[in-house]
C-alpha cells in the first residue's frame, strides 16, 4: 500500500519530535487514524470522552513541558468541541497545534452532512496560522508552517485535512518546479535580550528605588535563579501572579506569594508602598491590585513586546526571554545594604500566616467543614516534584493562599480564559508527560461535573500504564456554583439565585471507587489529615470528596468599601443563605483580626 497522506502527516509529525496526541475519533478522521495505527506507537494517541479535554490536554502538555500541544478531531462538531480548549492555549500564550477533518473537497460549500467552515471557525483561535490542505503537495509544508509557527509565536496553529485528502498517495518531495514550496523541519530558539542603552537605563531606575516590588508571572519560569539574584541584589520582595505560582518557591521570606482577588495581603500591601515595579513575564490583568499610576517607577521584562505597558504606565519596556535579559541586567544593578523594607515584608508574611492558619481553623455554619482546611493539611503534605492543576471556582482561592509551592513543583490552571474545567484534563496530561511524578486535581463540584467525571473515565482507562499510578482530586462538594455565588454578591449586590446556582449532590468519593479507585468522603475536620495521607500513599489514582460550608467567604484579602456595600445589599435583598454568609463572615473576620498561633487546632502551622 502506497503511504498515504495521512502517513505522510504523522512522519512529519515525529520528525518535528511529536510523540502523542490527544484526540477522539470520528469518520472524518477515519483516514487520519487508520495512518496513526500505522506509526505502531512511535506517536500515541490518548483517547479522550470529549475534544474540549483533547484541547485542554494538549495546552497543559505545552505548559508543563514547553513542548508543542497536539490534539485532533473529526469534522463538524469534534472541530468545534476543541474551540474552548484552544482559547484556553491562546489566552495563556502556549503553542498547541489542531488537527481536524472536513468533508470531502468535492462536497465542500453543498451544505453537506457535518460541513462546517472551518476556516472561518478557527480564523480567531488559530490567528496565527490555520490552512487547508487541498493537494498532496501542499501537506509538507502546512505541517512544517503550523509547527514552527506555533514554536516560534507560542500560539494555536490548525491543519484542515478533507475526508479525500487524506487517502491521496502522498508526496513527501514536491517537484523543483514553479508555484511549489520545500520546506524543512526544526526550530531553535533565539536568544532575545534588550539594547544594552536599554538595559541600562532601567538599572538606573532599579537602582534609585528604596522599595523594590517585583512581580513575576509564568514567563519567568526558565529564569528562577536569575529572579532570585536579581531580588537580592535589590532587596526587593516578590509577588506571583496565578500561573507563575511555582516560579519561586515560598520558603523564601521576601515571597509574598500570589496577587490580586485570589491573592494574600502581603503582596497587596507591597504593591501599594513600593516606589519601584519590577515586571517580569506576566500579562497580570488586575490594574487595582498594582501600585497605583505615578507612585512607582516601572521596568517591564517580556519575551512579547505586545505585552509591554499593557497593565501600568512602565518607564523602560524590556523585550527579551526573562532568564537571558536578567542575566544581562545583574551586572548593572547595585547590591542594597538596607533591609528594612524586606524585613517588613517578612513581618507581613508572618502575620498574614497566622491570620490564614486562624480563618482556616473556624468551622462553618452548624459546624460544617470549612474548605480552607482541605489546603492547610494539604500543604505541607505535597510530595516532592508533584504537579498541581486548579480550576476555575472557589478551590482556586484556597490553593492560591495556602498552598506553599516548593522547588522542583509544577502547578497550572486556565488563566487568562479562565474556564471551568480543566483541573482533571491538565492532570491527565501531566501524568503523561511525567508518568512517574503525582499529579493533583484540585476543583470544585460544578467544575466535576461538567467535565471531570466523563475523564475519570479516561484515568481509569489509562492508569496503569504510568510509572507512578497516583494521581489525586479533590472535589469540594458544595452543592453550589460557589465562586460565581459570591461574584454575585460582591460584584453586583444580587443575593444568590438558586435557580442558576444550586447543584445536584453526586456521590464523588463511590464513584470513584466503582471505577477501581481509592474513594474517601470527609465531612469532620478531625478526618481530613487522614485523607490526605490515604489517597497520597494510595496504590492507585484516588480522590477526596470533600462535603464543605458553602457560606465561608472568599472575599479578598482587602475588601473593597464597595464590595462590603454590595454583600449588605445582596443580603438585605433576601439571600437564601444569608444567616450562614452573616455567622461565617462574622467568625472569618474576627479570625483575622484576633489571629491565634497553632491556628490548626493543634499547635502546627502550615508550611510557609
Amino acid at each position: 500500500m502506497a503511504a498515504t497522506v495521512s502517513d505522510f502527516l504523522f512522519e512529519r509529525l515525529s520528525a518535528w519530535g511529536v510523540k502523542r496526541i490527544f484526540g477522539y475519533p470520528g469518520d472524518g478522521i477515519n483516514g487520519l487514524m487508520g495512518a496513526l495505527n500505522r506509526t505502531h506507537g512511535r506517536i500515541e494517541l490518548v483517547q479522550v470522552r470529549h475534544e474540549e479535554q483533547a484541547a485542554f490536554m494538549a495546552t497543559a502538555h505545552a505548559k508543563f513541558t514547553g513542548e508543542v500541544g497536539v490534539c485532533m478531531a473529526t469534522s463538524g462538531p469534534g472541530a468545534i468541541h476543541l474551540l474552548n480548549g484552544l482559547y484556553d492555549a491562546k489566552g495563556d500564550h502556549m503553542p498547541v497545534v489542531a488537527i481536524v477533518g472536513q468533508a470531502a473537497t468535492s462536497a465542500i460549500g453543498a451544505s453537506y452532512q457535518q460541513e462546517v467552515d472551518l476556516n472561518a471557525l478557527f480564523k480567531d483561535v488559530a490567528s496565527a496560522y490555520c490552512q487547508t490542505v487541498t493537494s498532496p503537495l501542499a501537506m509538507r509544508h502546512v505541517v512544517d508552517r503550523a509547527l514552527r509557527i506555533a514554536k516560534a509565536s507560542r500560539a494555536v496553529t490548525c491543519i484542515i485535512v478533507p475526508k479525500d485528502v487524506q487517502e491521496l498517495v502522498a508526496v513527501p518531495r514536491p517537484p523543483h518546479e514553479a508555484n511549489m514550496s520545500h520546506s524543512g523541519v526544526g526550530y531553535q530558539v533565539p536568544r532575545i535580550v534588550p539594547a544594552d542603552q536599554d538595559l541600562r537605563r532601567a538599572a538606573e531606575i532599579l537602582n534609585a528605588g528604596s522599595r523594590v516590588a517585583m512581580l513575576v508571572g509564568a514567563g519567568a519560569a526558565n529564569a528562577v535563579d536569575e529572579v532570585i539574584a536579581v531580588a537580592d541584589r535589590l532587596q526587593a520582595g516578590c509577588a506571583k501572579a496565578l500561573l507563575g505560582k511555582a516560579v519561586l518557591p515560598d520558603d523564601l521570606p521576601w515571597v509574598t506569594g500570589d496577587i490580586g482577588l485570589l491573592g494574600t495581603r502581603p503582596s497587596s500591601d507591597m504593591m501599594s508602598e513600593c516606589d519601584t515595579l519590577l515586571m517580569v513575564g506576566s500579562t497580570f490583568p488586575y490594574d487595582q491590585f498594582l501600585p497605583k499610576e505615578d507612585q512607582a517607577r516601572g521596568v517591564q521584562i517580556d519575551i512579547d513586546g505586545a505585552n509591554l505597558g499593557l497593565r501600568y504606565p512602565m518607564d523602560i519596556n524590556l523585550t527579551g526571554d526573562a532568564a537571558d535579559t536578567l542575566r544581562a541586567l545583574l551586572p548593572l544593578l547595585e547590591q542594597k545594604t538596607d533591609t528594612s523594607w524586606r524585613d517588613t515584608i517578612a513581618r507581613n508574611r508572618e502575620q498574614w500566616a497566622d491570620v490564614n492558619a486562624s480563618r482556616a481553623a473556624i468551622d462553618g455554619e452548624s459546624g460544617q467543614l470549612n474548605p480552607e482546611v482541605l489546603f492547610t493539611e494539604l500543604s505541607p503534605r505535597l510530595p516532592d516534584r508533584c504537579i498541581v492543576s486548579g480550576d476555575a471556582g472557589t478551590a482556586t482561592n484556597w490553593l492560591a493562599r495556602h498552598l506553599q509551592m516548593r522547588s522542583g513543583m509544577k502547578f497550572s490552571l486556565s488563566g487568562s480564559l479562565a474556564t471551568m474545567g480543566p483541573a482533571v484534563p491538565y492532570a491527565i496530561a501531566a501524568k503523561f508527560a511525567f508518568p512517574d511524578r503525582i499529579a493533583i486535581a484540585l476543583t470544585g463540584d460544578g467544575a466535576m461535573q461538567m467535565n471531570g467525571l466523563a475523564e475519570m473515565i479516561t484515568i481509569q482507562k489509562y492508569w496503569r500504564q504510568w510509572s507512578d499510578p497516583r494521581m489525586v482530586i479533590l472535589v469540594l462538594n458544595n452543592r453550589d456554583l460557589n465562586q460565581v455565588t459570591w461574584e454575585m454578591r460582591i460584584e453586583s449586590g444580587d443575593p444568590k439565585f438558586e435557580a442558576s446556582q444550586s447543584l445536584p449532590d453526586f456521590p464523588y468519593a463511590k464513584y470513584a471507587e466503582m471505577l477501581g479507585f481509592v474513594g474517601v468522603r470527609v465531612d469532620r475536620r478531625e478526618d481530613v489529615a487522614a485523607a490526605w495521607e490515604r489517597v497520597l500513599s494510595a496504590d492507585r489514582p484516588a480522590l477526596v470528596e470533600a462535603w464543605v460550608d458553602p457560606n465561608m467567604s472568599i472575599i479578598p484579602p482587602h475588601i473593597s468599601f464597595e464590595q462590603a456595600r454590595n454583600l449588605s445589599s445582596a443580603l438585605l435583598r433576601g439571600d437564601p443563605d444569608g444567616l450562614g454568609v452573616v455567622l461565617d463572615s462574622a467568625k472569618s473576620v474576627l479570625a483575622g483580626t484576633f489571629p491565634s498561633r497553632g491556628g490548626n487546632g493543634d499547635g502546627r502551622y502550615p508550611a510557609r
